[in-house]
């Protein structure tokens, strides 16, 4: 996992963010942690990588 964080703010319809969060807390996760993997999956899909918070670099295949 990162070491550094930093915040991304959004703006979501309040009853997608409801249900957002009760599926995420049905799968027993939080919905920063579905979020980064959206994040980590979509610059995957998209071949683009980038420098970890512990120094290395992660690329796609």
């Amino acid at each position: 996992m990162e070491q550094k964080t930093a915040r991304l703010t959004l703006l979501i319809d309040p009853n997608k963010k409801r249900a957002f969060e009760q599926l995420c807390a049905t799968q027993d996760r939080t919905p920063s942690q579905v979020v980064r993997q959206l994040i980590r999956d979509y610059l995957s899909e998209h071949e683009v990588g980038y420098q970890t918070g512990s120094g290395g670099t992660d690329r796609s295949s």
